[in-house]
């Protein structure tokens, strides 16, 4: 007997409304002061050395947040996969991109224990170095990311595959930050930075999670909890 399908998820709290509200124009040229910029060497002698770890087999990438809803590569297949051993965290601190030095926000990555769902895709045949190139200049602006850059383990519906995944990080490091739920809600619902808000970001990463029908209740409840306090920061009209 099939097991009973899960029921559908809830109707999203946070909305574009919530966005709008909290939207505001700013100036780009923020830096992350505590960071070191990834030079253009630096940045091809990265990809050279994971496109020789690629090996020879078919080339995935392991998605979880933004690059499921903003992709920056071609594919030719898509599969629902589980990582073991990682889950979804806001633990990036962040003071530009979507944040300020003055008010700080936070990103999404994946840190230790538990298991994350998210989408796994294959890369076209072809140039394994340009694909690289292409996902780091998407991905990584600073020397302290590329250490968070793993192959993993990733169990699909047909079977286990080998995948690249950004942003793995320990527990503890530079430019990391754990914080309770409601200190990471208040930074979600008021950072705005050049490219954006925090809570855009939230929310184009939960709407792209039930649209594949992939639940992951923390980012739910935090969804939630930010809808809560932008409808107390800035009641709507």
């Amino acid at each position: 007997m099939n097991d009973p399908a899960p029921p559908p998820l809830p109707r999203l709290s946070l909305t574009r409304s919530h966005v709008a509200r909290v939207h505001r124009e700013i100036a780009d040229g923020i830096q992350e002061p505590r960071l070191t910029l990834l030079s253009e060497a630096g940045m091809e002698r990265a990809a050279q050395s994971l496109a020789r770890s690629a090996g020879r087999g078919d080339f995935w990438v392991f998605t979880y947040g933004s690059l499921i809803w903003k992709p920056a590569f071609d594919t030719v297949e898509r599969r629902i996969g589980m990582a073991r051993g990682w889950r979804r965290a806001f633990c990036l601190d962040m003071h530009s991109w979507r944040a300020t030095p003055e008010q700080p926000g936070l990103m999404l990555a994946l840190t230790e224990g538990g298991s994350c769902t998210g989408a796994v895709y294959r890369m076209p045949e072809g140039d394994p170095l340009d694909h690289m190139r292409r996902l780091l200049e998407r991905e990584v602006d600073h020397v302290e990311a590329l250490p968070w850059i793993r192959w993993l383990t990733v169990e699909t519906a047909e079977g286990p595959l080998r995948a690249l995944a950004f942003y793995c990080t320990p527990l503890a490091g530079n430019g990391l930050i754990h914080l309770p739920l409601p200190r990471q809600t208040e930074r979600l619902a008021r950072a705005v930075g050049p490219k954006g808000s925090c809570a855009e970001y939230l929310l184009n990463t939960v709407e792209a999670l039930a649209a594949l029908d992939i639940r992951d209740d923390y980012l739910w409840e935090l969804q939630h909890s930010v809808a809560d306090e932008i409808d107390r920061l800035f009641p709507p009209a």
